[in-house]
């Protein structure tokens, strides 16, 4: 391999849920330890792009494009599912109309694509100009290998619990919707297969996790593909610099915070994406004031209103709802005492890198697999009793938390994580830091 006289990396971003901002995060962590001259270019839709880029400036060096994402001019613009599939099916056109506009506009020619796993398509674009392609993975590797393993999944529902690293708790009902769907030929489950296909390609698969969190997972995937690199928890290497930006407690959450008790709070939260159904809302509701348990619960506007009538006077006292949340300043209070989650990875991944136990309310994607390694696996959490909150379920969990011993332990085995997670971050020789660097050599080759 050899180095470049300037490096162009193309930078494919899969543009719903939590997925983009992550790829950003880590082109602007890893822009620093490359030349001063690599451009950046930045393939997103224009609906995602202005999300997350409205949110502050820019790399100087990265230059931003708009893919189109599959709906026709004059129609209406499509949610959900509907306009994921559109998306999907304007594919790879899309990115290599873009692609060819950005080496015209720079002169400069790509050096390394670097996609989403998701978008498989990436490993024919780079073959056809010789360059690495280098995959993210957004989530755990513990999702990874299921997908890794969908035909054999597909084959026998009792191999399963065969697959290194997941323990006999693992069910078919856990599984992503997408390995175990009726047929792969739809656009969400085609993309995901044909992904788990073609990444044995890829230079390198990285994941914003670490390797000390999935061992026998880990090794595992590394017979399967040419290089992985867990190099999390991002949050731990990049949350100095998030709480210096913030120039105030504007949701007066941290403030509030203060004058509770340790470990006593219960913070609930459920991603940007999701909304939860009115009934589970005025469960929780009735369950949290049954209790009288201190709580902040991140709620946004349309969701407040179908809480019951009173109940934001009644739980003034010990409550505190809020349309937005400073996350992590939450987590890092030490009065917190537990964190009621949809299973996202990054709210996963940060619970762990705070130490603060969950209590799990999957929907959909990886969330109910996460779920599973949460309460089964890591034994740092709860799935609430029936898959969804009632008020008898919720004050169930919280009682296991706040009046059982079951709640010390598993306080003890996320912080026993939570030390696993700083040792791979560690700046002289943590495994993360070790695979950043490796990443890095990676980004500044060509073949």
């Amino acid at each position: 391999m050899t180095t470049t006289s300037q490096l162009h990396i193309a930078l494919l971003a899969f543009p719903f849920g939590s997925h983009a901002a992550p790829l950003l995060t880590l082109v602007q962590k890893l822009s620093p330890f490359l030349p001063s001259n690599t451009i950046f270019s930045f393939f997103n839709t224009s609906q995602s792009n202005t999300s997350i880029f409205s949110k502050g400036p820019k790399p100087n060096n990265l230059k931003i494009y708009n893919v189109w994402d599959g709906v026709k001019e004059g129609n209406d613009t499509p949610f959900g599912r509907e306009a994921i599939d559109l998306f999907i099916q304007s594919t790879p056109i899309n990115f290599v109309k873009s692609m060819k506009e950005a080496e015209e506009e720079t002169g400069v020619k790509f050096s390394c694509i670097f996609s989403d796993a998701f978008l498989w398509f990436s490993c024919e674009l780079a073959e056809k100009i010789n360059v690495p392609w280098i995959a993210f993975w957004t989530a755990g590797s513990c999702s990874l290998s299921i997908h890794l393993y969908t035909d054999l999944i597909r084959s026998n529902d009792e191999t399963l619990s065969r697959i290194p690293g997941f323990l006999s708790s693992l069910r078919i009902s856990d599984m992503p919707p997408e390995v175990v769907a009726e047929n792969l030929e739809g656009p969400m489950p085609s993309m995901l297969y044909n992904m788990a296909l073609n990444l044995h390609k890829a230079s390198g698969v990285v994941l914003n996790s670490f390797e000390e969190l999935d061992s026998i997972i880990n090794k595992d995937i590394k017979t399967k593909l040419q290089k992985v690199l867990n190099i999390g928890p991002l949050v731990l290497q990049s949350s100095k610099k998030v709480h210096s930006d913030a120039n105030s407690d504007e949701s007066g959450c941290i403030k509030w915070l203060e004058n509770q008790k340790e470990k006593s709070v219960v913070y609930l939260s459920f991603g940007t994406v999701l909304t939860l159904p009115p009934n589970e809302i005025v469960a929780i509701a009735e369950a949290l004031e049954a209790k009288r348990v201190p709580f902040i619960w991140s709620l946004r506007d349309n969701e407040v209103k179908i809480l019951p009538k009173g109940f934001l006077e009644r739980t003034k006292e010990f409550g505190k709802i809020v349309s937005w949340a400073p996350q992590l300043e939450i987590f890092e209070n030490s009065a917190v005492g537990v964190f009621v989650t949809h299973c996202g990875w990054n709210s996963i991944l940060e619970g762990i890198s705070y130490g603060v136990p969950m209590i799990c309310r999957p929907f959909f994607g990886d969330q109910k697999l996460n779920s599973r390694m949460v309460e089964s696996v890591w034994q740092i959490g709860l799935q609430i009793e029936g898959g969804s909150f009632t008020k008898n379920g919720t004050i169930s969990a919280l009682d296991k938390f706040f009046n059982e011993e079951k709640g010390n332990v598993l306080r003890q085995n996320v912080e026993g994580l939570k030390e696993k997670a700083l040792e791979a971050v560690r700046p002289d020789n943590g495994s993360s830091t070790e695979n950043f660097k490796a990443l890095v050599e990676l980004v500044k080759c060509h073949k």
